[in-house]
C-alpha cells in the first residue's frame, strides 16, 4: 500500500513540474488577464504616491526601543 502512495506522489510531483514549466502551454495567469481595464482608465497620470513619514506609520524603528503598549492595568478586587 505504501509503495502505491509513494508512486502516486512521485507522479503527482512530475505532473506539477511539467505544469509549472509550461509543458501544457502557458498558465492563465502568465499574461494580462483583463487588458481592457487598462484602456478604460480615466486620467491615469493623476494617480500619485507619497511616502509615509515615521510618525504616520505604526512601525517601530529598527534598533530603537519597543513602543509602550497602550494598555492600562489595575489590580483585581476580591
Amino acid at each position: 500500500m505504501l509503495r502505491w502512495l509513494i508512486a502516486f506522489l512521485v507522479l503527482a510531483n512530475l505532473l506539477m513540474f511539467a505544469v509549472a514549466h509550461g509543458g501544457f502551454g502557458p498558465l492563465p495567469s502568465a499574461g494580462a488577464r483583463e487588458p481592457h481595464h487598462l484602456l478604460q482608465q480615466v486620467h491615469p497620470e493623476w494617480l500619485t504616491t507619497r511616502a509615509l513619514r515615521a510618525e504616520e506609520a505604526d512601525q517601530p524603528v529598527v534598533g530603537g526601543p519597543a513602543p509602550a503598549a497602550p494598555v492600562t492595568s489595575s489590580p483585581l478586587g476580591q
